[in-house]
């Protein structure tokens, strides 16, 4: 049996912080409680899952598995959030022999996907054929959700600037308190990197300090 490794990705720099860290951190020592495991080495960053290449801890993870070793996720966006170079990483590492799991997705952690490609093995060319299909296709639209979510949610921040307050009037440099719209909207910025504080912000009509304050808060 392989080492067994574990990956925490976070997607801002408010959430380096323990309640972003410590949902992943609960779920993976749970996991490894629950299945025996020890985990080598437990990768933390705070890189935008778009990516991989600019990912350093990634890097450093990849360099170190082995075929025979296991990564574990909390779920399939600490991976990646990118469906077509998810979908690549993710083949490429089950080449290699290296199991992923994805404690919120198991349906997609490799495991599974392995079990349906050694039926996909046993079959006629026909029914082959569809099974391989149908085990590309769950990867991808998994994939994609993930990437969907991030592109909707950016979408909805930025309508919400174009139909915010100040535009009807609202006096500049007022600061309202931490209403329920702001605290939704600093839960989804620190969801996704590629929402950008300043866009909330202008939303809002805060200033920067008043923003990280109300973070903070958020996160408290």
């Amino acid at each position: 049996m392989g080492n067994t490794f574990a990956y925490m990705r976070i997607s801002t720099k408010e959430e380096r912080g323990l309640q972003k860290y410590g949902r992943q951190e609960k779920a993976l020592t749970k996991y490894a409680k629950d299945n025996n495991l020890e985990y080598i080495l437990i990768a933390k960053e705070d890189e935008s899952g778009k990516s991989f290449s600019n990912r350093k801890e990634w890097k450093k993870l990849e360099k170190l598995v082995q075929s025979g070793d296991t990564i574990v996720f909390k779920d399939i966006s600490r991976f990646t959030r990118e469906a077509e170079k998810g979908y690549q990483k993710y083949m490429e590492l089950l080449e290699k022999g290296i199991e992923l799991i994805f404690i919120d997705n198991q349906t997609i952690s490799t495991p599974y996907i392995k079990q349906l490609l050694n039926v996909a093995e046993k079959q006629n060319l026909v029914a082959k054929t569809s099974l391989e299909s149908t085990v590309k296709l769950l990867l991808i639209v998994e994939l994609d959700r993930v990437e969907q979510e991030r592109l909707i949610l950016i979408k909805r921040i930025k309508d919400g600037i174009n139909a915010s307050d100040k535009k009807s009037g609202r006096i500049t440099g007022n600061v309202d308190k931490l209403t329920d719209e702001l605290k939704t909207d600093i839960l989804k910025y620190k969801k996704d990197r590629t929402i950008k504080a300043i866009d909330l912000m202008k939303k809002h009509n805060i200033s920067r300090n008043t923003f990280k304050k109300y973070c903070d808060l958020v996160s408290e």
